[in-house]
């Protein structure tokens, strides 16, 4: 198989249209961003100023035609216009060059460089740009999506909130500005489970009364903190102790701090690319564009279509040797005396185990009591009620603000256990909480244990009295992203789920059809 050598590549996913041409290491890079005059990105202005700069930044890197031997681009995700344009710049110079042709996932490319660029292995990583949030992590062959904003990227959201107050464009920067002057005010959290929201966030800070320093200090305090939050969620899960943080709002030091805390906590590493490697830029597109080139993967000029809606986890990632993820200890017996998750210390007896939640120091105080105290009270009231409705749950005997003293399940870890008689348990069960009302916000495998007679639902953290569909959807979605993140066979482990979730609850069908739509939202633009 060839070795490509001089790779261009053009990335113009959104606002800015960038190229480099990547060797074995980055030989140029030129970018152009798109400023609107007012408003937001309009994706048709973008795309004409891409056109109009592409010569000058392609002629800028490109500066012997003839050392280059392939040709990569921004294939999506992003906005249509503009990644058309770049396609179409593309195609042209791959058939003028009579070279290769590959298109490269932006949200890929985001991650291949930042792993080039700190020299980490296996991280889980937190991607926050424009409009991306998302947490992954490599599994047999592919970039799975660990968990995802459910409405709006928190770059967009910051901008929207900027505008709202009539900051400039973008909003990031004098957000992180004024925040540093800026004091604790309470405003929405919503983490549910792996994922999280942030319009409810975005609609309280913009009607804020309170001064504008305070307002943006406590926007980046809660919508940073959810989102490391469910990096350590994902960490825990997947038994990785490697956080990469990539994409534009990377950028912000207050995030930097907040993830490197969370992983000093952990005893984990954390890395984050140089600024040139953070925003969208064409080393990126290169870079994986050479890996994916080297590891035989190109696109014929016919079937190069642009992709708007192209998800990291939809990329086969041939350039990688498969690696397996750690798993936590398989059986919970009397040998094993405390266990760490994301949230709470677990310090387990031969018939008992106190579960404590801990501080995170990432999180401002207030911010932190408020969610420990709520965490715990709300935990211990729907063990209750979800065991009065017949879900199996561990029984409860004592209470505090921080800690519940619960009876020990001997037993191992759904996650651990996969199989189709077992996920179809898990529906059964799981059809018992939503028809008693309840969603449980955190439905991963490792919050189910079997046992020797069934299956046992723990950690209520996250759990709600709701008859929502759209509330049990999103119940349903964090699971199957979970079997999608860490099994190779999430298919027929989601049917076996959905069947057993019809056999306990007449409402499973109305759920499983909102599930997908969920699934299907466009969650970048």
């Amino acid at each position: 198989m060839p070795i490509f050598r001089q790779v261009l590549g053009i990335e113009g996913t959104a606002w800015n249209l960038s190229a480099a041409v990547f060797d074995t290491d980055l030989i140029s890079l030129t970018s152009r961003p798109y400023n609107p005059q007012h408003g937001g990105i309009h994706p048709r202005e973008a795309a004409q100023h891409h056109a109009s700069v592409m010569n000058e930044v392609i002629m800028s890197v490109l500066k012997d035609p003839k050392a280059i031997t392939g040709i990569a681009f921004s294939q999506g995700p992003g906005l249509g216009p503009c990644l058309r344009t770049v396609a179409t710049a593309a195609r042209s110079l791959a058939l003028a060059l009579n070279v290769p042709l590959v298109g490269v996932n932006h949200c890929v490319a985001h991650v291949e460089i930042g792993k080039f660029a700190t020299s980490c292995s296996d991280p889980i990583v937190l991607y926050v740009s424009g409009a991306n949030t998302q947490v992954i992590g490599y599994l047999n062959g592919r970039y799975r999506i660990f968990g995802e904003t459910l409405d709006i990227g928190i770059g967009n959201m910051l901008d929207k909130f900027a505008r709202s107050k009539v900051l400039p464009h973008p909003g990031g920067p004098i957000i992180e500005q004024l925040a540093v002057k800026g004091g604790y005010i309470e405003l929405p959290y919503t983490v549910k489970g792996m994922d999280l929201a942030f319009s409810g966030l975005m609609s309280a800070a913009k009607d804020s009364k309170a001064p504008i320093e305070d307002v943006c200090h406590s926007l980046q305090e809660t919508a940073f903190a959810m989102c490391v939050e469910v990096t350590e969620r994902a960490m825990s899960l997947a038994g990785k102790d490697e956080v990469l943080l990539v994409g534009g709002v990377g950028a912000n030091k207050r995030l930097q701090e907040m993830l490197k805390t969370m992983c000093e906590e952990r005893d984990a590493q954390f890395f984050v690319p140089e600024s040139r490697y953070l925003g969208d830029n064409g080393a990126m597109i290169a870079y994986t564009g050479k890996l994916m080139l080297d590891s035989g993967q190109s696109l014929p000029v016919e079937s190069s279509h642009i992709n708007p809606s192209f998800r990291s986890d939809q990329v086969e990632v041939t350039w990688k040797v498969s690696e397996k993820s750690a798993t936590r200890p398989n059986n919970l017996n009397k040998k094993i005396t405390t266990a760490r998750g994301a949230e709470a210390i677990i310090e387990f007896s031969d018939k008992s185990a106190l579960k404590r939640r801990i501080s995170k120091r990432y999180r401002v105080p207030s911010l932190d009591n408020r969610l420990i105290i709520e965490r715990t009270r709300a935990e211990a009231r729907l063990i209750a009620l979800a065991r009065y409705s017949g879900v199996p749950t561990p029984i409860m005997s004592d209470i505090t603000n921080d800690t519940i003293v619960m009876e020990r399940i001997h037993g191992s870890l759904l996650t651990n256990n996969m199989s189709v008689k077992n996920l179809k348990e898990a529906g059964r069960v799981v059809g018992k909480l939503h028809n008693s009302g309840i969603m449980h916000g955190d439905l991963t495998t490792s919050n189910m244990i079997m046992d020797n007679r069934r299956l046992v639902l723990i950690d209520f953290g996250l759990a709600q009295v709701t008859a929502e569909i759209e509330q049990r959807g999103v119940d349903i979605h964090v699971l199957f992203q979970t079997l999608e993140s860490t099994t190779v066979d999430s298919a027929e482990l989601k049917n076996a789920f959905c069947e057993g979730y019809r056999e306990t609850f007449a409402g499973a069908n109305d759920v499983i059809a909102r599930e997908k739509e969920i699934e299907l939202r466009g969650r970048y633009l």
